[in-house]
């Protein structure tokens, strides 16, 4: 199947797994609608598809805030007529220990990696709706799938959103398609982006160059659900390093 000339939103689509996902489907011929909190950084994104030929809209988005979200589905109506799937990729991870209390850093994950991506589903829905079709890719993590020290409540949001992400599945609202994809270690600037604690941060960096892979490798996971015909749906998907436990 072929995804050429999709509409699709991406948050988080200035940096990381979410600019690698925008170019990656950019290179397929998707249209892309970008929101991420730096305006410049997702108008360097959309530039560099626009230079090779694709199409790019954009707007600075705060996931935190629903207005963004229904403002960046908006745009992609506005500007290609429909949205066709929406990837909600925009996520941090300040972790650290339960004692350390910083209750801000738990506050801060729960707006954004799981308020922020039911936003985007509030946001997605009624066009899906009217559409009869739509696609809800949720980006979590595997430290929902094997949890440890430190990643307490970043695993809590991340296990949240894929609860969330199977109920949704579940109730089968006619044409709509619902994709989770827990990314393992990828090498971006997440650590250093969102990581508070010193300690934690440079042990995490440490494991992170010994197992890290490219962000494109969930940028292709991505595009390998998008692509599937409208009677199959992946529901899952798990992209780690291969020597990751």
């Amino acid at each position: 199947m072929t995804i050429a000339n999709r509409i699709v939103a991406v948050t988080g689509a200035g940096r990381g797994i979410g600019r690698a996902t925008a170019l990656h489907l950019a290179s397929r011929g998707v249209c892309l609608v970008l929101g991420a909190r730096s305006e410049t950084e997702i108008a360097a994104v959309a530039a560099e598809i626009e230079a090779a030929g694709g199409h790019a809209a954009f707007q600075r988005v705060d996931v935190t805030r629903r207005a963004d979200l229904d403002g960046l589905v908006g745009l992609a109506r506005d500007r290609f007529g429909r949205l066709d799937a929406i990837v909600n990729n925009a996520g941090v991870g300040p972790i650290s220990r339960f004692d350390a209390l910083r209750v801000e850093d738990w506050e801060a994950m729960i707006d954004i990696n799981l308020k922020g991506a039911l936003y985007g589903i509030a946001a997605a829905l009624p066009l899906f709706r009217t559409q009869g079709n739509g696609h809800v890719v949720n980006v979590v993590s595997t430290a929902g799938l094997k949890i440890v020290p430190t990643m307490g409540v970043y695993a809590a949001t991340k296990n949240a959103l894929r609860t969330a992400t199977e109920a949704l599945r579940q109730e089968c609202v006619p044409g709509l398609r619902v994709t989770e994809v827990s990314p393992g270690f990828i090498d971006t600037t997440f650590v250093d982006d969102s990581i508070t604690d010193p300690a934690v941060r440079d042990a995490i960096n440490r494991r992170k160059r010994e197992l890290a892979i490219s962000p494109d490798a969930v940028a292709r996971a991505i595009a390998f659900a998008l692509e599937q015909p409208a009677d199959v749906e992946i529901g899952s998907i798990v992209v780690r390093p291969t020597a990751q436990d």
